[in-house]
């Protein structure tokens, strides 16, 4: 128990400080929401409206900065983060839940999936360590990686979508079709969301395949898995149960923050898609000086970072017991 108070003080104080610097940050960058709007209105409005929108959007000079960052946690803590410039008068919330189900879907299934076959791939080749697998895949998916996502997205675009059409050019379902709960809309999904997917996992799945194998291979010179060889226990079990389970708990946190990452979506995938996620509402928030959606994007990053971090700590002190013992 203590060291799951440990963790969670962490998580709280951690939190606390992420809020803090989320409310400094937009009022020391220059100009505020409400001069942007005068801009977008081409000086067209009465400054009585001018100081209604900056109300309106959670900076309001005639209050102190303590009353303004006390108000804010406040909204905050009730789910009121405010009004979007990009998207005026829609309400931030409202933008973030149309696009956070597109970057979960796509891309945490991407890393789930990148993250799965990269753990394989490497538990394999270190078992065979020098066979043909073990040549093979390693270097050509550590060599893939190196790739930026924007290059191979337009690559595979090009192959796939404009020479060969098999799979459409962007966006995350037919224009034409309306959202809905059925197998068609499901298989327009699929589709749109392939190619995208696809980039993903084959630029992130050589790190996965590298850790893996390295740390495999150090695992299988330990003694306990000399004494399971030993004792006659079947290779599965071997790699699986004694060496598989102790090499993947490094990579464990650094999944946990791939899939807090997943939050921010791959920006550049889903600008050269036209994919609707969060990563491409993040740019058009900063294209626009959009100071409250900017706030609540980066908010909810830092926080699915930490629930991540804060999941693999309590999945590796299940593992690994010695984690949870005190100096």
């Amino acid at each position: 128990m203590s060291y799951i108070a440990r963790r969670l003080e962490f998580f709280v104080i951690t939190v606390w400080a992420a809020l803090t610097i989320n409310f400094i940050l937009p009022r020391i960058m220059p100009g505020n929401p409400g001069q942007a709007m005068l801009v977008r209105f081409h000086g067209r409005v009465s400054p009585q409206t001018i100081k209604a929108l900056e109300v309106a959007f959670g900076i309001n000079n005639n209050e102190s900065i303590f009353q303004q960052y006390f108000e804010y946690l406040g909204n905050t803590l009730r789910g009121d983060f405010g009004t979007s410039l990009t998207f005026f008068p829609a309400p931030v919330g409202d933008i973030v839940k149309q696009g956070l189900p597109w970057t979960l879907g796509l891309v945490g299934m991407a890393t789930i999936i990148a993250f799965a076959l990269g753990t394989l791939i490497g538990m394999l080749s270190a078992w065979r360590r020098g066979g043909f697998l073990d040549a093979i895949l390693p270097p050509a998916f550590i060599v893939i990686s190196a790739f930026p996502y924007f290059w191979l997205g337009l690559l595979v675009l090009l192959v796939f979508a404009i020479t060969l059409g098999w799979f459409p050019l962007g966006f995350a379902y037919d224009l034409s079709s309306s959202i809905n709960l059925s197998w068609d809309f499901a298989g327009q999904v699929a589709w749109h969301g392939f190619l995208p997917a696809l980039t993903i996992v084959i630029t992130s799945i050589g790190g996965w395949i590298l850790t893996m194998r390295n740390t495999m291979i150090t695992t299988l010179a330990e003694d306990y898995v000399k004494m399971a060889r030993a004792k006659g226990l079947s290779p599965v079990r071997i790699m699986f149960m004694y060496a598989g389970r102790n090499a993947i708990l490094p990579n464990l946190t650094g999944f946990a923050m791939s899939l807090g990452f997943v939050i921010s979506g791959a920006i550049l995938v889903e600008i050269v898609f036209n994919y609707p996620g969060v990563g491409f509402t993040l740019l058009q928030a900063v294209h626009s000086e959009d100071f409250a959606l900017m706030q609540t994007l980066f908010l909810l990053i830092t926080i699915a970072v930490l629930v991540a971090v804060l999941a693999a700590d309590f999945l590796t002190a299940w593992l690994d017991p010695r984690t949870r013992e005190q100096a």
